[in-house]
């Protein structure tokens, strides 16, 4: 069985990982781990210090390591591989896709191979407007503004191009449409009843990096 480190920005990430990748993983004999970053207190901290946990876990011997992590939340302070160059692409698919390459490149060329770097664009929540529905399954249809998540929903292309403002960013969306909002317990739920195969199908760079992690 294939052994897989997922480091997670917070404890949504890493429910999410172990509840739901990790179960669907199973199945294709695939063993999920989700530690949280260490030394974040549920947010994204310095590249140089996810990097050297990310070189521990390599260390380790026959394991894949990846991680979970909002673009959101990564400041100009924090040093990520070719952040400010990245500032240059307008195209945010392909600022990630330049951010992940950099990232990869950071890695000794000894551990590479099994470095499989990924960031959440603009954030997990993002995730949970592929198919608004599933919240029906958590609330009440009195109890949060359904309207709103489903136009939100349907003006953008994408889940994962939801923009990253301060006041607009899918997990503010959701505070504000649903008052009763827990990101732990009701985003992993609404996740699960989403399923993996629809967040796939709606989420393309999230796409991507399932099945870089399933080769």
């Amino acid at each position: 069985m294939k052994r897989l480190i997922i480091v997670c920005e917070g404890p949504t990430e890493q429910e999410f990982c172990t509840e739901v990748l990790g179960v669907e993983f199973a199945k294709h004999n695939i063993y999920v781990e989700a530690p949280v970053i260490k030394h974040s207190h549920g947010g994204i901290v310095p590249w140089t210090t996810i990097k050297k946990q990310i070189l521990n876990h390599l260390q380790e011997g026959d394991v894949y390591v990846s991680m979970l992590v909002d673009y959101y939340g990564i400041k100009d302070q924090f040093g990520f591989p070719g952040w400010e160059e990245s500032k240059e692409i307008v195209d945010k698919t392909e600022r990630i896709h330049f951010l992940i390459d950099r990232m990869a490149k950071d890695i000794s060329e000894q551990y590479r191979f099994r470095f499989i770097p990924y960031i959440q664009l603009h954030e997990f929540e993002g995730l949970l407007f592929s198919d608004v529905s599933a919240f029906l399954n958590s609330f009440e249809e009195s109890e949060f503004d359904y309207a709103e998540l489903q136009a939100t929903a349907e003006a953008f292309q994408s889940p994962e191009l939801i923009n990253n403002s301060p006041e607009t960013a899918p997990s503010k969306r959701l505070i504000a449409a649903i008052p009763d909002y827990n990101k732990v317990v009701v985003g992993i739920c609404v996740a699960m009843d989403i399923g993996l195969e629809k967040i796939r199908e709606k989420c393309p760079l999230f796409n991507e990096w399932i099945e870089r992690l399933m080769k």
